[in-house]
């Protein structure tokens, strides 16, 4: 069974910057994707995010030039550096990972808020 659990979420200045860290247990062979997702009150929730396995990372246009998305092999962790950040990227922040079978799993999410 896989499992992700994010941390680094929390309170931060409008211009400041997080890095969110997502740990991996369990079998991730056949690994074809990994992704930040984020849900804000009231809003469905939206993909930040994405690299392929061996692609380019694609960025939503509200956080282009701002966060990087980033995997450590060897420590199994996904991270996304949030630079700049802004009070509208308040919400829950979650990890995902998608395999070559189409399984897709889901961490419980961090809360990042930014105040003005």
């Amino acid at each position: 069974q896989v499992q992700l659990r994010e941390s680094g979420g929390g309170l931060v200045q409008a211009g400041g910057s997080l890095r969110l860290s997502c740990a991996v247990s369990g079998d991730t062979t056949c690994i074809s994707a990994m992704g930040w997702h984020r849900q804000a009150p009231g809003k469905e929730r939206e993909l930040v995010a994405t690299i392929p396995d061996s692609g380019r990372a694609y960025y939503a246009d509200s956080v282009k030039g701002r966060f990087t998305i980033s995997r450590d092999e060897a420590k199994n962790t996904i991270y996304l550096q949030m630079n700049n950040l802004k009070p509208e990227d308040t919400a829950v922040y979650y990890c995902n990972l998608a395999f070559s079978d189409s399984r897709a799993f889901w961490g419980q999410g961090t809360q990042v808020t930014v105040s003005s």
